[in-house]
């Protein structure tokens, strides 16, 4: 009987499969634990107040450097008061990273958030939808001497929402306002050693700009970087893992086409499974070593999403295939429905990417989390993302219990089997239901880590200063988990170059014969090894691909 390399491995060699892989996982947990450095860093950065008495738009303020590069300065709105200094006058300038440092491009994005310093003051207070105005700048440049090369410009509006948790009296004049961070810009790059960032926040009384946003003193700013230690130690996983897929995934499909029929659906599946965790797993970040791609962290995105969608489909496929019966399997439009609701899902998260990222590309500064519809629209998104991950797990873990189910039903014969055969057809079961909990790990470890992304991800853009923190041993040992849980897939379920029989006969097929009692009622169920139907049938990939079906509770 020709099967799976499932059903041909012996016990001894399946607990030296399960153990090595064990050990794989748990290696790739103490990697991020004790190797890795935290994924990302946060960094603040102060404002500096630049003085514009001439209103140079082109030109750029630095806050730090070389002398005759320096702008004036101003310590407070006192001090320009003073000086006569309005607040059309005011440059509000950063320079990243700080002082004896530099960017490197292992650091691979940057993202910048902005918290404002509100003093409240009686004649100005912050209104209820106080928007801020901005005409906002980046520029960058690879040493301290030269020009600074600009990257952007643009005109943007923040919503302003702010705590004031004291009575709004002349007592309490100068006590500052709790306001929420708001995003400021987003490179998907970070192929220059220095940045400059300068703000203005003009104020124009007949169009009502930044009127009403009360006694604004400083502009705060957190720069939040991917560690480079944690890039390097993340793509040399990468790089190692990308030549023992794909080496696995040659050889499977070499067993594959080497049988005498064309490959049915599980075996398409799993094909396409490999190649989707071999095209993620490629080292592609390193590019952005050599040439600044700003479209990385797009790029990156889609990659995640078409393995997310062919990881969730192949999981309805799997345990489907082991519910149909001979004549539903083998048909991907069988699964419609399923494959189609995740594909849809899998495409509004690439649509979702693309009205944030795709914008940044031209214009850093845009984010779809600036405006209340928009934020409500994200906030929405992530939230329907984790409640249909959720029911998708349930679904899952509900097919696989029918599995389970009509499984236990092929059970309820084996007793009267030969030993030989019971014994072969129980260590079949007990190893395919292993794979099937191993399975329903994977899932559920695979939703609480999207939802945790997502969260994570997102928290820093609408606001919220608390959130899930992923840490290195988690991003590691999850992206190990995929890595291992694949290999097992194709390893498993390649179809086996050993021909086994089980008491002197050939087959390639399980059909249940019932057997009737003198009186007429059906005594027991037993598993017989025919050759009743074509070798090439696709209902006839495996043993386990029989057990499972529908015929088990017929």
């Amino acid at each position: 009987m020709a099967g799976t390399v499932l059903e041909n491995l012996s016990s001894r060699k399946l607990f030296a499969l399960g153990g090595v892989l064990l050990v794989v996982q748990i290696v790739f947990f103490m990697i991020g634990g004790l190797i890795a450095p935290s994924p990302t860093s946060p960094i603040r950065y102060i404002a500096s107040k630049c003085v514009d008495r001439g209103h140079h738009k082109s030109k750029w303020f630095v806050p730090w450097g070389p002398k005759d590069q320096v702008c004036e300065k101003v310590q407070d709105f006192d001090e320009a008061t003073r000086k006569h200094i309005g607040a059309n006058d005011i440059v509000f300038a950063a320079h990243i990273p700080l002082p004896n440092r530099e960017m490197v491009r292992w650091f691979q994005f940057l993202l910048m958030i902005m918290e404002l310093d509100v003093a409240f003051k009686v004649d100005n207070p912050v209104a209820e939808n106080a928007v801020v105005t901005m005409e906002a700048g980046l520029a960058y440049r690879d040493d301290r001497l030269s020009e600074w090369t600009p990257v952007a410009r643009s005109t943007e509006e923040r919503k302003l929402v702010c705590n004031f948790s004291h009575s709004k009296t002349a007592d309490n004049e100068g006590r500052y306002y709790d306001c929420d961070m708001v995003p400021l810009f987003e490179l998907g790059s970070c192929f220059h050693k220095y940045y400059l960032i300068n703000i203005r926040l003009p104020v124009r009384e007949k169009q009502n700009i930044n009127l009403n946003i009360g006694d604004i003193k400083d502009v705060n700013l957190i720069g939040i970087h991917q560690n480079g230690g944690f890039t390097k130690v993340w793509l040399s996983v990468k790089t190692t893992l990308t030549p023992t897929i794909i080496i696995i995934l040659v050889w499977y499909w070499r067993r594959v086409t080497q049988l005498n029929r064309k490959p049915v659906l599980l075996e398409k599946t799993i094909f396409a499974l490999g190649l989707s965790m071999a095209f993620i797993n490629l080292p592609l970040e390193l590019i952005t070593i050599a040439v600044d791609v700003p479209w990385m962290l797009l790029l990156s995105d889609i990659r995640q999403g078409i393995f997310y969608c062919m990881l969730l489909s192949f999981w309805i496929i799997f345990t489907g295939e082991h519910l149909m019966d001979q004549s539903e399997r083998n048909r991907l439009s069988v699964y419609w429905r399923q494959v189609g609701a995740i594909t849809f899902g899998c495409l509004c998260m690439f649509i979702f990417d693309m009205c944030e990222r795709g914008v940044q590309l031209t214009n850093p500064f845009y984010s779809i989390w600036v405006t209340e519809t928009g934020k409500n629209l994200a906030l929405a998104f992530i939230i329907l993302a984790g409640v249909c991950a959720s029911i998708y797990f349930f679904f899952l873990c509900f097919m696989v219990f029918k599995v389970f189910r009509n499984i236990s039903g092929k059970r309820a014969s084996l007793p009267t089997m030969s030993d030989v055969r019971r014994l072969h057809y129980e260590g079949l079961i007990y190893r395919f239901k292993f794979l099937m909990l191993f399975t329903l790990l994977c899932a559920a470890t695979t939703v609480i880590f999207f939802i945790i992304s997502q969260v994570n991800e997102g928290h820093w853009k609408w606001g919220e200063e608390h959130t899930v923190e992923i840490n290195s041993a988690f991003l590691t040992g999850v992206y190990g988990m995929w890595n291992v849980y694949v290999f097992s897939v194709i390893c498993l379920y390649a179809p086996s170059h050993k021909r086994k029989g089980l008491e002197g006969q050939q087959s390639s097929n399980i059909q249940l014969e019932r057997e009737t009692s003198e009186d007429g009622s059906n005594e027991e169920i037993e598993l017989r090894l025919t050759n009743s139907q074509a070798s090439g049938d696709a209902g006839e990939l495996s043993v386990i691909y029989k057990i499972a079906g529908k015929e088990a509770q017929e």
